[in-house]
């Protein structure tokens, strides 16, 4: 089986390794001996996979299900899985958890979520790994830990490398606006929770005020309006999303106000229109690929391999230095999309050797 996608070396580099494209992985099928948490060893290959998503709708969302489908589809090949079945909470935390709760009715052998709660889910989600059932967490997570694997980057890194450089990009001094995603999903709040220190470490930074919008352009760019109106003054903006920081360039564009240093993620809007009109700006990751990386996990899991109970995905740095290379794959990516790092089997299996 061989998979389709190239590492990007950033994130190879960050293991000491540089993998190539078409590494072949063998998977034994039949019965597993536990070894992962929630694996009992009573499960057989092919598998059904869950996959409870909590909204659809954000073109993240959208992409980071179509590395889900790919993963399954190499997976079907090597008769490892048979169906894939798919929910969609609609950003509602009491609907997700009555649709995992029909995943475990209907007794798939795993489970991945990314948690529109990261409290409310628990006792579903414990209950999965009480059946047996391979539950695999990424990007927002739940506090229990009762799954087989968490996965994800460290937000708090993420929020306190952003904050840092726009500290350094402004002399330490200088009034800024925070842009969060949505308030109560754990990889906003962890990454504004990660800025804090460095704001705090940095009297002379004046937070004049924040906003929460969902990760999306238009209601970013309409919040970021209204701040502008309010706000005559403003040095620079501590972005947390991609989308978010493509929404506030495009309120200061047509506001005729003077772009300011900016922080924000790979969406593909955003990096484009920091090279077209030269901005200063910094970006970082949150891979879309997680979401293959969670089906392969589970599987191997279910397969009696022995999976790390986190695993830490690095941040790669977009800069000045690094932005072409991103931009350059650019129509490989939906318009308001998200430039998303290559990656391979050799990749997910390293990530799993932690």
């Amino acid at each position: 089986m061989k998979s389709k996608l190239k590492p990007l070396e950033s994130l190879n580099n960050a293991f000491g390794v540089v993998a190539t494209a078409g590494v072949a992985l063998v998977l034994s099928a039949g019965v597993a001996s536990a070894a992962a948490n929630c694996i009992k060893g009573d499960r057989k290959a092919p598998y059904t996979v869950g996959w409870a998503n909590i909204y659809s709708v954000p073109t993240w969302m959208k992409q980071t299900e179509g590395t889900i489908a790919a993963e399954v589809d190499e997976l079907k090949k090597a008769g490892l899985v048979d169906d894939l079945v798919i929910t969609d909470a609609q950003g509602n935390a009491q609907t997700q958890i009555q649709q995992i709760q029909s995943m475990i009715d209907a007794d798939v052998d795993a489970i991945v979520v990314i948690a529109g709660s990261s409290t409310a889910l628990d006792r579903v989600i414990s209950d999965a790994c009480d059946k047996g059932i391979a539950v695999v967490n990424f990007d927002s997570l739940v506090d229990t830990d009762k799954v087989t694997a968490k996965i994800n980057t460290n937000s708090n890194e993420w929020g306190g490398t952003a904050a840092q450089w726009l500290v350094d990009q402004l002399g330490g001094k200088g009034k800024i606006i925070v842009m969060n995603g949505p308030a109560g999903i754990s990889v906003s709040d962890d990454r504004r929770k990660g800025a804090q220190p460095v704001l705090d470490a940095n009297k002379d930074i004046e937070v004049i005020t924040e906003t929460n919008t969902e990760y999306n352009v238009a209601p970013a760019q309409e919040a970021m309006t209204s701040l502008l109106f309010a706000n005559p003054e403003i040095d620079g903006i501590l972005s947390l999303g991609g989308a978010l920081s493509a929404g506030s360039v495009l309120a200061f564009d047509r506001q005729g106000r003077e772009q300011v240093p900016i922080t924000g993620e790979n969406a593909r809007q955003f990096l484009e229109l920091w090279k077209e009109k030269g901005l200063k700006g910094w970006a970082t990751m949150q891979p879309n690929w997680l979401g293959a990386l969670s089906v392969y996990t589970a599987v191997q899991a279910l397969e009696g391999k022995d999976v790390p109970a986190f695993v830490k995905v690095p941040l790669p740095i977009i800069d000045d230095s690094t932005i072409d290379s991103y931009l350059a794959r650019a129509d490989q990516f939906p318009a308001d999309g998200y430039i998303y790092s290559e990656y391979d089997r050799a990749l997910f299996d390293k990530l799993l050797a932690q």
